[in-house]
């Protein structure tokens, strides 16, 4: 399943246009706090295709029959552009167990075929049989969605596997699907025109990490 955000008119378009503004960039905690907003909307739009319990709940003046998640959720984290957009989803599923990857790119190339990923660190929760919510946000050409899809499987065989990106690129989004097939459900807000030739998303918004911590050296 492919969901895509900004296809439907809502706030989130706001939230999503001042994150690519170059004007607006340079406000490190407005930047960031735009990540968790957009993080709690999506939360939301991805809890509607959930599984659900009915449960009564006593009142000071009666019984009130409901619906309420019936899903263990585990949200992984990939450090460190990922940290605001995951504490949004966090918010939103507040019960949620957390798990945490670094993944960066490791070396420079300029064809997807050529660029490498490393992963130097992962921690998780047992996944089976639960909802994973795997959080990025920049989906460029899905190779580091896709070795995390891999390291994590020494945890557990989880039921559902969700992948939550604040911008994809059509490339990346073909690679995931041709990956993984029908078994990996794909969440973004915008999906933007290519890659370029150094493989960052156009027109993007830029290093997400950089834009909400500062530039690494």
């Amino acid at each position: 399943m492919l969901f895509v955000l900004d296809t439907y008119n809502s706030i989130a378009n706001n939230f999503l246009s001042e994150l690519r503004d170059r004007d607006r960039q340079v406000h490190k905690s407005v930047f960031r706090n735009n990540l968790q907003l957009i993080g709690q909307i999506l939360a939301i739009e991805i809890s509607k295709k959930l599984t659900y319990k009915d449960i009564e709940v006593y009142t000071p003046n009666g019984v009130k029959r409901t619906s309420v998640l019936a899903d263990d959720i585990v949200l992984i984290c990939v450090l460190r552009a990922a940290i605001p957009f995951y504490e949004g989803f966090s918010s939103i599923f507040q019960n949620a167990e957390s798990g945490f990857i670094g993944a960066a790119r490791a070396n420079e190339a300029n064809h997807q075929d050529d660029l490498e990923i490393d992963l130097d660190y992962i921690s998780s929760p047992d996944l089976n049989d639960k909802e994973i919510l795997l959080i990025d946000p920049m989906l460029a050409t899905g190779k580091s969605f896709i070795k995390a899809m891999r390291g994590l499987k020494q945890f557990g065989t989880p039921r559902g596997m969700h992948l939550c990106s604040l911008i994809s690129s059509p490339e990346g989004v073909e690679n995931i699907q041709t990956e993984c097939g029908k078994g990996v459900n794909i969440w973004t807000c915008s999906i933007d025109e290519r890659l370029d030739e150094n493989l960052f998303i156009v027109p993007g918004l830029g290093d997400a990490g950089d834009l909400a911590f500062g530039q690494k050296i």
